[in-house]
């Protein structure tokens, strides 16, 4: 959306912001500067990374538990049975079981953030597929979310461990807080990200790998970081 449709709010922060990027403390600095909303917005770290999203081994995708967590709990729910079903209980899991908890996603059930299952029924689980794939909320090895450690799954994610997977024109999404985190706190979550971004290039992957970073909170205009 152009700058000039957004409204009265938004186009006064962005006459704060330039096309040049700033070191990671200025840019935080900057965007808790920006004129408050009636909520605590989110926060997000964008990269425009140089890969080919065409190309399955140049997929950027993963899960990241941050040090000061991103300030929202998440609803998740575990395929498991036995004492994994009883363990991911006790960690959190809004709901558990195999058969029925499968049942119960394949009639339209989807109130929840994330699913995690054990590495021992995913047998079962992979018929899902096509019900959760569409929603990002299908069970991977790649992101944590199919493990022989169920309850540790679903305590990290449950506190706001985060996923993310680079979108069709190779940009990468990953929420680092809120805008009333201290801004120390932002800046610590943010270098971990970068760090883990950095260190899972594709091989395959040629020329400069990120081109940009920018933070943004959701209603506030983005801010271009020194890469």
């Amino acid at each position: 959306m152009a700058i000039t449709t957004r409204g009265k709010r938004y186009r006064k922060d962005a006459e704060k912001t330039s096309e040049t990027p700033v070191a990671l403390a200025e840019a935080v600095a900057k965007v808790k500067t920006f004129n408050s909303t009636k909520f605590d917005q989110t926060v997000q770290l964008i990269f425009w990374l140089g890969i080919d999203p065409k190309q399955s081994d140049q997929i950027v995708r993963g899960a990241l538990s941050l040090p000061h967590g991103i300030g929202q709990q998440k609803k998740v729910i575990a395929f498991c049975e036995g004492a994994d079903a009883d363990a991911a209980k006790q960690a959190g899991a809004i709901e558990v079981g195999v058969d029925e908890l499968i049942a119960k996603v394949t009639g339209g059930w989807s109130d929840f953030d994330v699913a995690i299952a054990s590495t021992k029924v995913m047998g079962k689980v992979g018929k899902l597929g096509r019900v959760l794939g569409p929603q990002g909320k299908m069970p991977s090895p790649k992101n944590g979310t199919v493990t022989a450690d169920v309850a540790t799954a679903v305590r990290e994610f449950a506190a706001g461990k985060v996923e993310f997977k680079n979108d069709t024109g190779g940009n990468v999404h990953v929420v680092v807080g809120k805008v009333s985190f201290d801004a120390q706190k932002l800046i610590d979550n943010i270098d971990v990200v970068i760090a883990h971004i950095k260190k899972i290039k594709p091989v395959s992957s040629k020329g400069t790998y990120i081109k940009k970073i920018s933070i943004h909170a959701a209603m506030s205009p983005g801010v271009l970081v020194v890469v």
